[in-house]
């Protein structure tokens, strides 16, 4: 690993390493599964940025995409996934920043990434102007963010806010598919969650 950390990898890898992953499941979550479950062209390129232990790649390789890849700035979660399938191609496998990261993919995956980072307008601006940079036309942004009440405190991330507030952000380079209340939440995140499907505006 490299030993000169950015103080972003530096704060990821540290909450890993204490196990303060509230926000873990366990397991991919089944508005996501359901979403995969669908897929039928196991050829499409999917990128999972901020994926943390990455149990949607997990299930995505397992279920016959073998097209994904996995993108963290911390290596440790990416070492877990690899832990746990042995098989899973380590060049897809991806140390690195996601506003810094290069490529062009079919399928983005959101697993709450969105609400990862500081959310100062200028961050999620650039979040949505990425996404953008790397879908393929007619690519899609697929997943979910939490509908909580927006917090500044950086331990009390994941960080949230609600429908109107992602919209302002999203929809100046996504079209919107659907964005609505989550009906198939998790029980613990009932309520919580909004599940999205954008596709990348033609210009």
């Amino acid at each position: 690993m490299n030993t000169n950390q950015s103080e972003e990898q530096q704060y990821w890898t540290q909450r890993y390493d204490e196990n303060r992953t509230g926000w873990d499941v366990g397991y991919v979550s089944t508005p996501l599964k359901e979403y995969i479950d669908q897929l039928t062209d196991k050829n499409i390129k999917i990128l999972i940025p901020g994926a943390g232990n990455a149990y949607e790649a997990e299930y995505l390789f397992k279920k016959g995409f073998k097209n994904v890849f996995v993108l963290d700035i911390s290596e440790q979660p990416l070492n877990t996934l690899l832990e746990r399938v042995p098989e899973f191609p380590e060049s897809q496998l991806i140390i690195g920043d996601f506003f810094t990261h290069t490529g062009t993919y079919d399928l983005i995956i959101e697993q709450t990434f969105f609400c990862s980072f500081t959310p100062t307008k200028e961050k999620r601006s650039k979040y949505v102007s990425q996404i953008a940079n790397l879908l393929k036309l007619e690519g899609k942004l697929v997943g979910l963010w939490f509908d909580i009440p927006l917090t500044t405190d950086t331990e009390k991330r994941p960080f949230g806010g609600d429908k109107e507030l992602y919209l302002s952000y999203l929809k100046k380079h996504l079209e919107v598919v659907i964005f609505e209340r989550c009906y198939n939440s998790i029980p613990e995140r009932q309520g919580s969650e909004l599940f999205g499907i954008f596709r990348k505006k033609i210009k």
